[in-house]
């Protein structure tokens, strides 16, 4: 998350008039590392210290003078391009890896007469007619899915067709950085819930709100939504893919509730960001709840499960161990959580208040000890702090035309 201070635009123009290059200057207030940290620079910003500069001719460095992989997104443009002058992007978005102790770093852009070539794409996000209308997505270390409305529509007679009805999310679990979401759904359902090297898909749902899934609470009740049943890609890689899901309306104690949750996905980490939108009439607020499944084990495994709750920073954490299948940690983080709850036997949740139509941000994260970067209860509980200190605290932009 960037909290961006930007120069006042008439200053901006003026500096840039003979500008070479723009100057990132980023700084943060943690002594922890801070891995693939996401800097976002709003484009129109970039437009006005670099005049035409396009989203495919640019180069992007570190101090060093190393070229970065970047991405110049389209969410919600401020303007239209009609003179393709390059003014109509959404966001220039690249990544640095602050290590420990390392508070401030500079990058800078330039212009460039040759094409820049694409970046691989540590992320990626689509819709799975081909799989009963799932959606899924993942980056280089996790993968997840949801299930849309073919999987909730009754099966015909005789067809033997998979039915479950949950607005609950999935994870699958991967061993390797790059994409295995389209070589896991080519192999078919069975291959992808036995490892053969790359991971499987291991994580129980059921009807649970699995990791990260949402309902409303009330009268120490959830109420939750069914399958998604719309879907948008925004952006899909190099550095970040964005997406929503659109949730048609369910009762939530006489309350008629819909949602809109857009999902953050960015590579190099754990968590993913999720913004959920409720609206609703009558009440002016609701209490919204994030959940993760209490028996998220896999089928015929026997597991241990060790659940942990820290509600200053929003946490609600697991460690599961299995039998067989190796150990995996599940978290969700909700900044400014009022309580923490469970609905009897299916989830773990963490509530809050929410307004209609106002975003409730909250982020989700998945790791497994076979994928050999955090294999115990202990450096999942590292993980997750750390994740909820730099949400907390996030990096500050600073812009300079150079001459």
């Amino acid at each position: 998350m960037i909290k961006l201070s930007l120069i006042a635009a008439a200053t901006l123009a003026a500096s840039a008039a003979h500008a070479e290059r723009l100057e990132i200057a980023v700084t943060h207030t943690l002594d922890q590392a801070r891995a693939a940290e996401t800097i976002v620079v709003p484009w129109l910003d970039v437009n006005r210290i670099l005049p035409g500069a396009l989203l495919q001719k640019i180069v992007v460095r570190d101090a060093a003078g190393k070229v970065l992989p970047y991405q110049v997104t389209n969410v919600a443009p401020e303007a239209h391009d009609t003179e393709n002058k390059g003014i109509a992007y959404g966001e220039l978005i690249f990544q640095h890896d602050f290590k420990a102790g390392e508070k401030s770093a500079k990058f800078t852009v330039e212009k460039s007469d040759q094409l820049t070539a694409p970046f691989p794409s540590k992320v990626s996000a689509r819709y799975v007619p081909e799989r009963l209308d799932d959606f899924a997505w993942e980056n280089d270390k996790v993968a997840h899915r949801t299930y849309g409305p073919a999987l909730a529509a009754p099966a015909p007679p005789g067809s033997g067709k998979e039915v479950l009805e949950t607005s609950g999310l999935d994870i699958w679990f991967k061993r390797v950085p790059y994409p295995i979401v389209d070589r896991w759904y080519n192999k078919g359902h069975d291959h992808y819930h036995v490892d053969e090297g790359e991971g499987m898909d291991m994580y129980n749902v059921g009807k649970s709100r699995g990791a990260g899934g949402t309902g409303i609470w009330a009268g120490d009740r959830l109420y939750a939504g069914r399958n998604y049943a719309g879907w948008k890609v925004l952006a899909n890689g190099p550095v970040r893919a964005i997406f929503e899901l659109r949730y048609d309306a369910w009762d939530a104690a006489g309350t008629q509730v819909t949602e809109l949750k857009r999902f953050t996905v960015d590579g190099g980490t754990y968590f993913d960001r999720i913004d959920s939108t409720f609206t609703f009439a009558g009440p002016p607020r609701l209490t919204a709840a994030v959940g993760l499944n209490k028996a998220p084990a896999d089928k015929g495994q026997e597991a241990r499960i060790a659940t942990d709750r820290k509600l200053p920073e929003g946490s609600l954490r697991q460690w599961i161990e299995q039998k067989s299948h190796g150990a995996f940690g599940t978290a969700v983080i909700v900044p400014g959580a009022k309580e923490q709850r469970t609905d009897g036997t299916v989830n773990e949740l963490v509530l809050a208040d929410v307004a209609s139509g106002k975003p409730l941000t909250y982020y989700v994260g998945a790791a497994w000890s076979r994928a050999g970067e955090i294999t115990t209860a202990q450096q999942w509980e590292q993980a997750v702090a750390a994740e909820a200190a730099r949400r907390a605290a996030p990096v500050t932009v600073k812009l300079s035309a150079v001459r």
